[in-house]
């Protein structure tokens, strides 16, 4: 980024305006204390640009960080005062004083917390989006007392919509302050430039008839723009890599249970965000759940700062790269990775064994760069203002080598002022009330539940997390469960819906069978038992459109896949084994006819009474439980395929065939068993 320069002699109207970097705190301070000793250029034209630097760094002396740090925000004071209250042409101060509740969340404890406060709105909107409607609002701080002059400058938002219920308005603040909470660890691995989403609050205007409600927000002059959107739109024109790789590394910090994806606003100060869960509940109808994850995931394009985090990228077929139409221009980017960021790692073979030390180590690790003894920025690094009023308290993003020590900021009673043109920084519990310590504690433990899911994007990755709780658990499922494949099966879904082409293109089916193998390797059951129908030439329900020429279709892999869904419960799959067992048909060349697998499935169906590993229970109408009972006596009488002859075994078969069928009333069928079954003890006593 360029540094403008910016002197207090410059009226407001000829200030770029722009947020206020630590860049130009450092070089005032340089300017005042050193540049004065520097010879003048006119006078002496033999000093060269060099030995003038040269020269500047001898003169130089120590400064004490606490003067530096007085010294930094006064010049900062100076800058805010000199730029003047964007808001003062509206004189809000002559407005109507109103009492108001404001409503606080804390996101870490999941808690509200209530307040009065004293505000001045307009009666008007100002603005309005496609749901809400915008009233310029001013808030008297705890310092503040009756000088509206010093008050805040705020965004007061309402739906437009007269039967909005209520709860929605908590609802979007619950959000907005949980997305925040993924900015703040995502600011921990030291990215080259910081994010952070506005303090969100809501305000009832206890007042006005009804008290309505109100979503509260910081104003913050600049230029407002949607970065993506949570249909996985991303805006070409204003292509950045910070907000994608922002979604990117939520998607696998959380282990692929969130995405915080709709990301807009100014600059890197984001609001209304929109979260995707893994099975789409809370956040509102703008959570698409695994298919709003898709939809970013297959837009995505990992850049410098996803591989200097070491974020993985997500697994698509060549012909979705080529496709994508992103801008390539040399200015399309410009921030640049440093080489100092904190990867976002995931254990090694040898930590895995002893994973419990591994995320101890992590957790007391984590504030610190691999290979760095210099402590990392914490997410609460203004400890020394707690007492202060939470939302009054100017926050600004920090780099390892501020000059300022930001535990011992300077307090100011015109630090108001800066809001406007400084970038805010409360973490997601500075505004509830919480004390140092207690939100510390909550931020740590925060962190390590963190640590501890985070998860590849990749497939192979997905596989060998996968085979890790396997080994860690005994009895878990080998299917189900995975959200990544989840997500790779709402791609082929996608695909297949031509959701990606355009109007009279046809699609992809290259990308449908890829992301339905990845869907089946990610052990996504639904995927598994199309991919064995498609390989066994057999009827399927997802994906009509998909035809898999003979060529092509492989009995074997498609039996193993079919074997995969019998062991995950699927009674369907059950049945096509066991009847592939004993007939042959269906059954690939390298396996022979086993009566005695045949007969181990059928048991398998008729003691599975609950639901598939995929939450689904088939109750097999078209296999009704009386002609199962009675295909096992049938092989028992015979013998033979590696199963023993067995006529009692079979007489007993038979019995309870004939049972189930009286209960299903089936009169003659039931008289066919039981005489059978006379037969079959017949046999016996010959």
């Amino acid at each position: 980024m360029v540094l403008v320069e910016r002197t207090l002699s410059e009226s407001s109207d000829d200030i770029d305006i722009r947020p206020l970097e630590l860049e130009d705190l450092r070089r005032r301070l340089e300017e005042s204390d050193d540049c004065q000793s520097l010879p003048d250029e006119s006078s002496n034209q033999s000093f060269s640009a060099a030995f003038q630097v040269g020269l500047k760094r001898r003169r130089e002396k120590p400064l004490n960080r606490k003067f530096v740090a007085k010294m930094a925000w006064k010049n900062a004071v100076r800058k805010a005062l000199a730029l003047g209250d964007p808001w003062e042409k509206f004189h809000l101060d002559t407005y109507k004083t109103e009492r108001a509740r404001r409503h606080r969340y804390n996101a870490l404890r999941q808690t509200w917390t209530q307040d009065e406060v004293v505000v001045k709105m307009e009666r008007e909107p100002f603005n309005h989006g496609a749901m809400r409607e915008c009233f310029r609002m001013k808030k008297l701080s705890n310092f503040s007392k009756d000088d509206w002059q010093r008050a805040h400058n705020y965004v007061a938002k309402r739906y437009m919509e007269s039967g909005t219920p209520r709860g929605t308005y908590f609802d979007d603040v619950r959000l907005q302050m949980d997305a925040k909470l993924w900015g703040e660890e995502y600011n921990r691995h030291n990215p080259p430039k910081k994010v952070d989403i506005f303090q969100m609050a809501i305000l009832e205007m206890i007042d006005r008839e009804g008290s309505p409600l109100y979503h509260l927000e910081h104003f913050i002059e600049g230029h407002y723009v949607k970065y993506n959107s949570n249909s996985g739109f991303v805006r070409s024109e204003a292509l950045r890599m910070t907000p994608q790789a922002f979604s990117h590394f939520t998607f696998e910090r959380s282990g692929h249970e969130l995405i915080v994806v709709d990301v807009q606003g100014v600059g890197d100060l984001y609001t209304d965000p929109q979260i995707h869960t893994t099975h789409g509940e809370d956040y509102g109808d703008g959570n698409l759940g695994t298919r709003g994850m898709a939809l970013f995931l297959h837009s995505h394009r990992c850049n410098s700062i996803c591989e200097s985090l070491s974020l993985t990228p997500f697994d698509l077929v060549p012909s979705e790269i080529e496709s994508a139409k992103f801008s390539s221009t040399k200015n399309a980017y410009q921030t640049k990775v440093r080489g100092t960021e904190e990867m976002v790692v995931s254990p090694s073979e040898e930590e895995k064994e002893h994973i419990q030390e591994y995320i101890r180590m992590r957790s007391l690790s984590s504030g610190y760069h691999s290979g760095d003894d210099r402590p990392r920025i914490k997410l609460t690094s203004i400890s020394s203002m707690d007492s202060w009023e939470s939302d009054d308290i100017p926050m600004m993003s920090e780099s390892e080598d501020s000059l300022v020590d930001s535990a011992k900021r300077e307090k100011y009673h015109h630090h108001h002022l800066i809001d406007y043109h400084a970038r805010i920084r409360l973490d997601s519990m500075t505004d509830s009330g919480t004390d140092t310590e207690t939100r510390e504690k909550d931020i740590m433990q925060f962190k390590q539940l963190v640590q501890k899911k985070a998860r590849p994007s990749h497939v192979l990755g997905e596989i060998e997390h996968r085979k890790q709780l396997e080994l860690l658990e005994e009895n878990r499922n080998k299917t189900g469960g995975s959200v990544l494949g989840q997500i790779h099966l709402d791609l082929a879904k996608y695909h297949e819906l031509n959701r990606f082409v355009q109007e009279g293109e046809s699609f992809d089916q290259e990308a449908v069978l890829y992301h339905l193998s990845q869907a089946a390797k990610c052990g996504c059951l639904e995927a598994i038992q199309t991919m064995a129908q498609l390989h066994l030439g057999l009827p399927y329900d997802i994906l009509p459109s998909i035809q898999l020429e003979d060529n092509k279709r492989d009995m074997e892999l498609g039996f193993d896949y079919m074997l995969a869904a019998a062991e995950a419960k699927d009674r369907a799959a059950m049945i096509y084994i066991s009847k592939a067992y004993e007939t042959g048909t269906g059954l690939p060349k390298s396996r022979p006819k086993d009566w005695s697998k045949a007969v181990y499935w059928l048991e398998k169906v008729m003691n599975t009474t609950t639901e598939d590993e995929g939450g689904n229970f088939d109750g097999t109408m078209d296999d009704p439980q009386h002609q199962l009972v009675a295909r096992q006596a049938v092989m028992y009488l015979a013998g033979g395929c590696c199963l023993l002859k067995d006529p009692n075994k079979a007489g007993e078969l038979y019995t309870y065939a004939a049972e189930l069928a009286t209960e299903a009333m089936k009169g003659k069928l039931a008289a066919k068993y039981y005489m059978q079954a006379e037969e079959a003890w017949a046999e016996c006593e010959e």
